[in-house]
């Protein structure tokens, strides 16, 4: 199976081109703000570097969230267009599942382990989910404060993971251990786990978790009499 993934959620655009458990191309470039701009050359240059065209791909995988609110608008638009265009089906994995999926076996090999996938909301809170040693969810994704994290998660020790993972592994102390894996989603685990997955009818939504900060004004913006 020969799959485009991307991610534009966090602050980076990452593009991986999977087939069959390997990566054949990758990129990822770190930014701020930008993915808008950033996303479509970056999947022309891999799709271009590998030789690869729409019509020879069987899927396309997008993360839909949480994280930031423009980037998983971003994301899903082009991987909505490009499945479109392609008529090729688009799957659609949250970018908590691909945080916790990419934690290395060996860390969470103790059947009472728990990874807890952290994600700065840059408004002072986190959005967290926590998985069990299987990586089945065993919470629901939310968003929280650090000074909250240690109550809503309950007792034991749990593997953090995710570009949060420092403020939340300090806001539970001792019980909390940083994992290896890669602070943002990684496209190639993204692919993987879309891969084992059949598209949902009317293709991915996102994942917003909280309203965003922008809102439509009174009368719609008009000026009034």
């Amino acid at each position: 199976m020969l799959i485009l993934a991307f991610d534009t959620t966090a602050a980076a655009v990452s593009v991986a081109l999977w087939r069959d458990g390997a990566v054949l191309a990758h990129a990822q470039e770190v930014m701020a703000q930008g993915q808008a701009e950033a996303l479509m050359p970056a999947i022309v240059r891999i799709m271009v570097g590998a030789g690869v065209t729409y019509a020879v791909l069987d899927r396309i995988a997008v993360t839909v969230g949480p994280g930031s609110f423009t980037g998983v608008r971003v994301g899903l638009a082009a991987a909505r267009g490009l499945g479109l265009a392609a008529r090729k089906p688009v799957i659609g994995v949250m970018s908590t599942e691909v945080l916790a999926a990419a934690v290395p076996a060996a860390e969470r090999s103790d059947p009472g382990a728990r990874v807890l996938a952290a994600i700065d909301t840059k408004r002072g809170d986190l959005y967290v989910q926590l998985f069990d040693h299987t990586l089945r969810s065993a919470a629901e994704v939310c968003a929280i404060a650090p000074d909250a994290l240690a109550a809503w998660l309950g007792t034991g020790p749990v593997v953090v993971v995710g570009d949060a993972a420092t403020t939340a592994a300090a806001a539970l102390g001792p019980r909390a251990r940083l994992s290896t894996a890669p602070a943002l989603p990684d496209t190639g685990v993204l692919a993987q786990l879309a891969a084992a997955r059949a598209p949902a009818g009317g293709g991915p939504l996102p994942v917003y978790v909280r309203p965003p900060d922008a809102v439509i004004p009174a009368h719609g913006g008009r000026l009034r009499p």
